[in-house]
């Protein structure tokens, strides 16, 4: 019994060594395989594309500033010495001469969209050009005259004049993305020419404050300086994206890499080259992020939308009926699921369009219709100038919510430098520890509204909120205005 025990043993151990032998060999071979075949598709793409890819040289005349000579002992033998220098160099008297401008260049990359000669870049790698030059892949140089550029998306659009018709590339859906998803960059990254990287699309959708309608591609593709306006490619040879910044605290690649998503580039370079400058829709309205204590406030759940903290008085929203307080959660039937999501959706809809807007006012939905207007860069009515009327009056102070407030006053808008068309309860001090500090309320804010309701005094105030807290509320929706008028919506807990 024993021994065919041991005989049990000894078999069975030979066959486990056996499949782990096998799965050990297998393993790489797969592994093998699958890297073949990126680096094979990875190439065919490139060999495909790389004559769409140019470098963008530019060139800046700078006015140079005359520099102090220092002071040199009164020696006539050195100040011979010192004008024989510069007369070598071609700079004459050094005691007379006027520096001449410079010349600055610098390089980026762009990529040919049409082979009449119309190359996509970056706006800050031409955005202070004197010239640019396009230098193609076989190393042809072009001049190149702007078509027009664009600040938000940081796109320009160039036009050159070859003798023939140019290779190039066409745009892809950068919606069909997927993490993961291998990309392929090329440009010309530290002035070394076509080059080509390769990594996979790390997020979509990222706000790096650099703008209102950030939704940048994050990818692991090396990019560095000089790679700036260049394509980002699928593995099908279609650009997906514009290569557009890095963080990096050397200024090198490490790993994180952004990009213009083709849905958001294709828009913008159609208008600049029909137009030679963006159309965008215009809302006027200033929005603010719902957060879950002003969600709560607003009875919204869940929260989303974007909450409007004000109209502009020449702005399409006004005749419309949207007013501040409202939360937009919907725009010509598309969902607004956050904050950022407006500004991209409003800016992609046509100029004079009448277009359906869905609020929520006071825990109702309505639908409100806009035509919308133009955005125009700069576009800002100029404040107006605080006036002086009256003596100084003593105003009465009570103590709420870790705010100290009081009626408003000649005195306190003198003091405070309120805008006459400011109204409501005047903030004169915060409480360090309280949440009003957290949200970064200062004396010199003016409560306009709580609860959507207006108020006027500070016993207005008051009583609102014992309203608030004897109908179990957990906060309480501030409208605040600025000294100038610029209105948010703070949300301060009741508990």
């Amino acid at each position: 019994m024993l021994g065919t025990l041991a005989q049990f043993a000894r078999q069975f151990r030979n066959e486990a060594l056996a499949v782990v032998v096998a799965a050990a060999v297998a393993l790489p071979a797969l592994s093998t395989s699958a890297a073949a075949r990126g680096p094979d598709n990875i190439a065919d793409v490139a060999e495909k594309v790389i004559d769409a890819v140019v470098n963008i040289s530019t060139s800046q005349k700078i006015e140079a500033r005359n520099s102090p000579l220092p002071q040199l002992p009164n020696d006539p033998q050195l100040d011979e010495l010192f004008r024989d220098f510069f007369n070598r160099r071609g700079q004459g008297d050094p005691q007379n001469r006027e520096r001449a401008p410079r010349r600055v260049n610098s390089l980026g990359s762009g990529f040919i969209i049409d082979p009449s000669g119309v190359v996509v870049t970056n706006n800050h790698v031409i955005s202070e050009a004197d010239e640019v030059t396009v230098i193609l892949n076989d190393g042809s140089r072009l001049k190149a005259e702007i078509i027009g550029r664009d600040q938000k998306t940081d796109l320009a659009l160039l036009r050159v004049k070859p003798e023939k018709p140019l290779k190039a590339v066409k745009f892809g859906d950068s919606e069909n993305l997927r993490l993961g998803e291998w990309v392929i960059a090329i440009g010309n990254p530290f002035s070394l020419g076509g080059s080509v990287t390769a990594g996979i699309v790390s997020a979509r959708n990222r706000d790096i404050n650099s703008g209102p309608y950030d939704n940048y591609i994050q990818t692991d593709a090396a990019i560095n300086r000089g790679n700036s306006g260049g394509p980002l490619f699928n593995l099908e040879g279609e650009v997906v994206g514009i290569n557009t910044a890095i963080i990096s605290p050397s200024g090198g690649s490490i790993g994180i890499g952004f990009a213009v998503p083709s849905k958001t580039a294709m828009p913008v370079i159609d208008q600049l080259k029909q137009f030679g400058e963006t159309r965008r829709g215009w809302l006027g309205v200033r929005i603010q992020q719902v957060t879950d204590e002003i969600a709560e406030s607003l009875k919204i759940s869940p929260p989303r939308g974007a909450l409007v903290a004000g109209v502009d008085d020449k702005g399409p929203a006004k005749p419309a009926g949207i007013e501040p307080g409202d939360v937009i959660v919907k725009f010509d039937g598309k969902d607004i699921k956050e904050m950022r999501d407006l500004p991209r959706v409003v800016a992609d809809t046509p100029v004079g369009k009448q277009t359906p807007v869905v609020i929520i006012r006071k825990g109702k939905e309505d639908t409100k219709v806009v035509t919308l207007g133009r955005l125009e860069d700069g576009e800002k009515v100029a404040a107006a100038d605080p006036k002086d009327n009256g003596a100084p009056e003593k105003p009465v102070v009570k103590k709420t919510l870790g705010l100290e407030l009081a009626n408003m006053s000649d005195d306190l808008r003198r003091r405070y430098k309120i805008k006459d068309t400011v109204k409501g309860v005047v903030i004169t001090g915060v409480d360090a520890s309280s949440s009003a500090a957290d949200k970064r309320l200062t004396a010199g804010d003016v409560i306009v509204e709580i609860a959507q309701e207006a108020v006027a005094n500070t016993g207005d105030l008051q009583a609102k909120i014992d309203k608030l807290k004897k109908d179990g509320r957990k906060s309480a929706l501030l409208l605040v205005a600025g000294a100038d008028g610029e209105l948010r919506f703070v949300a301060l807990s009741l508990q």
